[in-house]
């Protein structure tokens, strides 16, 4: 087909209509600025409106949240960088450890609406010890990393895994808490008659985990068909090659999963042990009432954010 000064494909071609530059180049060539940060920031005026609109209360929440947003993730990247600098693995392991004790922390004192005698430890031991095991597990045999602990792979992964497990275990332990409190007569009626804690509390922790377990199942089967999680979308944006960025997030959501659902299964039966003794009686006594104020997240919030993309 001719038109007017050469034929279509010239005419396209002057007017770069399209483009033949590499991702990763061109990404190199035109790295992201403050600027471009403050641009996207602005779209969050939208959520401000409907707050004030609605009045919802949530504009200061939101501001908040984004400040922590820039300053957490801007700390993290020049941390990382020296990080990835040295491969020192004292520093690779006490970031993983950090990242770990603040993912406990914010499960028990700002995720949880109630509380209970070494949650915190518990809690801590459940979630850094699966996400710890299944990322080196992963970064060695399914990731192909030696050592297993290199940074580059091993703190992102770990991460990852954090912020799942953080909301799995938070959900498994708010189910039992709830279902104790609620169901509080057929455990003591069931005690009372000669069943052990654990015949006590199956029930209550079979539900607790099939409640966490379930939106990570949902989020497997969703994925790549509705959505695009958000490692694979990183990756494509980073210019790697889509299908190699398709396998990297398929390893890493197995790892999701067998990651929270052996950190929720641990912390779900310690949360069942400590409120029901070996005498055995349950101690509801021990549950102390969190302020609404310093809870972020219910349940339902956070089966939401667990089944979304990655």
């Amino acid at each position: 087909m001719e038109v007017s000064g050469g034929s279509l494909y010239e005419w396209i071609t002057k007017l770069q209509w399209y483009s033949t530059v590499d991702p990763a180049t061109h990404l190199a060539e035109k790295p992201l600025t403050w600027n471009n940060v403050s641009i996207a920031a602005l779209l969050l005026g939208v959520n401000i409106a409907l707050s004030m609109w609605f009045k919802l209360g949530l504009s200061s929440s939101l501001i908040v949240a984004a400040a922590r947003c820039v300053v957490q993730l801007t700390l993290l990247g020049l941390v990382l960088k020296q990080i990835f600098l040295t491969e020192n693995p004292i520093y690779i392991f006490g970031m993983a450890l950090l990242l770990g004790i603040l993912a406990a922390f914010e499960v028990t004192y700002w995720r949880s609406k109630r509380r209970f005698p070494w949650m915190y430890t518990g809690t801590l031991v459940a979630i850094t010890g699966s996400a710890l095991a299944v990322s080196l597990f992963g970064n060695a045999f399914a990731l192909n990393m030696h050592p297993a602990y290199t940074s580059v792979k091993f703190i992102p992964t770990i991460g990852m895994l954090y912020g799942k497990c953080m909301i799995g275990v938070s959900i498994g332990m708010g189910s039992v808490m709830d279902s104790l409190d609620t169901h509080r007569d057929r455990v003591e009626t069931s005690l009372c008659f000669g069943s052990s804690r654990w015949e006590a509390t199956k029930p209550l922790v079979v539900e607790a985990l099939r409640s966490a377990l379930l939106p990570t199942i949902t989020n497997m089967s969703i994925t790549g068909l509705i959505s695009i999680p958000g490692m694979m979308t990183g990756w494509i944006l980073g210019g790697a090659d889509v299908l190699e960025a398709a396998k990297y997030q398929q390893v890493i959501l197995f790892l999701i999963s067998a990651s929270t659902a052996s950190s929720t299964l641990l912390s779900v039966l310690f949360c069942a042990f400590m409120l029901v003794d070996k005498s055995p009686r349950l101690r509801l006594d021990r549950l102390k009432t969190t302020s609404e104020d310093h809870v972020h997240d219910s349940d339902s919030a956070n089966a939401i954010q667990l089944s979304s993309s990655i």
